[in-house]
């Protein structure tokens, strides 16, 4: 059975989502808070491991014209270094407009903002599944 788990990768935190056993809709999972490449890749793939992930979905940031950014570069090269250490697939996905859909969504409920950094990241990396299980639905 599928199970997927979605990164939101930044420079200070890395927000994770997981599917829902029958890849319906993502649940914001952790925000694991970055300290150095070795233990970022260590701390992330001991997540993805125990939440039994069958693939992990990546949010790629790019510019809003689609163009990539250094920010894009950054985590292209997490990407390499995490597909390195895992044994299943690794997709990227656009994910211009997840997180500031996620602090728009914290501040409608009324999060206050020292609240928000602690979820906005995983909320962010579920609106990236969210966007990638509707297209696998859109494409079956």
């Amino acid at each position: 059975m599928e199970r997927y788990v979605a990164l939101d990768v930044g420079d200070k935190r890395i927000g994770v989502a997981i599917s829902d056993p029958f890849n319906t809709y993502a649940l914001p999972s952790t925000t694991y808070t970055r300290k150095n490449l070795a233990a970022d890749l260590d701390g992330i793939v001991k997540i993805i491991r125990e939440k039994g992930a069958t693939k992990v979905i990546c949010g790629l940031p790019v510019n809003f014209d689609g163009t990539e950014s250094v920010q894009t570069v950054k985590t292209r090269r997490f990407i390499a270094e995490l597909e390195k250490r895992l044994n299943i697939p690794v997709e990227c996905c656009d994910e211009r407009f997840t997180t500031q859909m996620a602090h728009e969504t914290l501040i409608s409920e009324g999060m206050s903002r020292e609240k928000r950094k602690n979820y906005v990241d995983a909320l962010a990396a579920a609106n990236i599944l969210d966007g990638y299980l509707a297209a696998i639905k859109k494409s079956t």
